[in-house]
């Protein structure tokens, strides 16, 4: 079990130097298909499109983590052919984009309950994760399958599980070691695209002190541009983590450590 970052609400990282950690919903791909007159599952795939899209823009902005919710716990809910395409899209996603990812320095994982997919969509899933488990340029998180309540959840069993000679006495930072996220620091920047401006059950731990930002634009239509206009707003953030403005103008508080 990788060691977890020291959480945001300890130390306060420097706005200036951007966002370490850009976490996203990726909403509005069937009001994009249906504005056209197409099938809902076409904004799915061309959703694809701005994933690269993205990606490039993160490197090139230095984000070193990279979080994308591609399909929540709740999902499951949606019409079956609707749901099918999404697992084939993912399967077929992977395949074609896993050299590439590797290529560019990519480490790739999933994060989820990843037993409920079809075991060849699981297999490749692991087999991607250990071929990139060394790269360093950025890290790409997909949320599949997943949802924060059930994150919590998963955490506590296995907090549990690893002393169950003891039966309270835990601290957030033991139960922070078993989050599905534990080996990325918390989200700097929380995005949602769609017009939507809720969190819908994603990363609800880590999100706790993360610099939010909703925008009307459609996932199809996300960019490099779009996501500049995101980090820029990001960059006009004051973070205070409880404390003053004139605490952090007088130096009061160490601003060196991972958030």
């Amino acid at each position: 079990m990788a060691i977890p970052f020291v959480s945001s609400t300890r130390s306060i990282p420097d706005t200036a130097r951007g966002p370490r950690h850009v976490a996203i919903i990726m909403d509005g791909n069937g009001r994009w298909a249906r504005r056209r007159m197409m099938p809902r599952v076409a904004g799915h795939a061309r959703g694809v499109e701005s994933v690269r899209a993205v990606i490039r823009a993160c490197i090139d902005n230095g984000v070193e983590f990279l979080t994308l919710f591609a399909f929540s716990s709740e999902n499951w809910r949606r019409p079956a052919d609707e749901v099918s395409f999404l697992m084939q899209l993912f399967l077929k996603s992977l395949q074609k984009e896993i050299d590439k990812l590797h290529e560019n320095g990519i480490r790739f994982h999933v994060i989820g309950d990843l037993s409920a997919f079809d075991e060849s969509l699981a297999r490749l899933i692991r087999e991607a994760e250990a071929r990139t488990a060394g790269n360093e340029r950025l890290t790409l998180t997909i949320a599949a399958n997943y949802g924060g309540r059930w994150d919590i959840m998963q955490a506590m069993e296995r907090m549990l599980a690893a002393s169950p000679e003891r039966r309270s006495g835990f601290d957030e930072e033991e139960l922070s070691r078993h989050l599905a996220l534990a080996y990325a620091p918390e989200p700097d920047l929380f995005i949602r695209t769609g017009g939507e401006q809720r969190i819908s059950n994603f990363l609800l731990w880590q999100l706790a002190y993360t610099e939010l930002y909703f925008t009307d634009t459609l996932w199809p239509d996300f960019d490099e541009r779009a996501l500049a206009d995101a980090i820029q707003s990001y960059l006009h953030r004051e973070r205070r983590f409880g404390r003053t403005s004139e605490q952090l103008k007088g130096g009061a508080e160490d601003t060196s450590g991972d958030a």
